[in-house]
């Protein structure tokens, strides 16, 4: 039940990801608001907050890490969600003690939900060139 919890979490970080990806005029109280009437859980819309900041935070770094990954790809040629997925699991593989197995497969669903056909095995082979050593090892 806690993954199922955390992964609602993870979908409504990633919708206001993208949100604010495509329209950066949305107010970040406006994205505290909607992620807090989307989960009504205090924990959960902590989790998701922490997502969503941490990631808008650290936007420059990650992307610089995505880019360098991401084999002939800008994120500008990038479909908007498939970035944005990237950018939500980078930020928990390197930010968070998530397990790199749990921050991919949870990258999987929200590509498979939100992304095209392709956006599964493009965010997968991203990430995973992505995943620390130390991380990586510890499994």
């Amino acid at each position: 039940m806690a993954g199922s919890r955390r992964h609602k979490a993870r979908e409504t970080a990633l919708q206001m990801l993208y949100q604010r990806d495509l329209n950066a005029d949305v107010a970040i109280d406006a994205v505290r608001t909607m992620i807090q009437e989307s989960l009504h859980d205090e924990e959960l819309s902590r989790f998701a907050w922490s997502l969503f900041a941490g990631v808008m935070e650290l936007r420059a770094t990650l992307d610089q890490k995505i880019e360098g990954a991401a084999a002939n790809w800008s994120l500008s040629r990038m479909a908007p969600t498939d970035r944005n997925v990237i950018r939500l699991g980078l930020f928990e593989l390197l930010y968070t003690e998530t397990p790199h197995r749990v921050v991919i497969d949870e990258a999987l669903e929200l590509a498979k939900t939100f992304g095209g056909a392709n956006s599964p095995s493009f965010v997968n082979g991203v990430l995973d060139r992505l995943i620390p050593d130390e991380k990586r090892s510890g499994a």
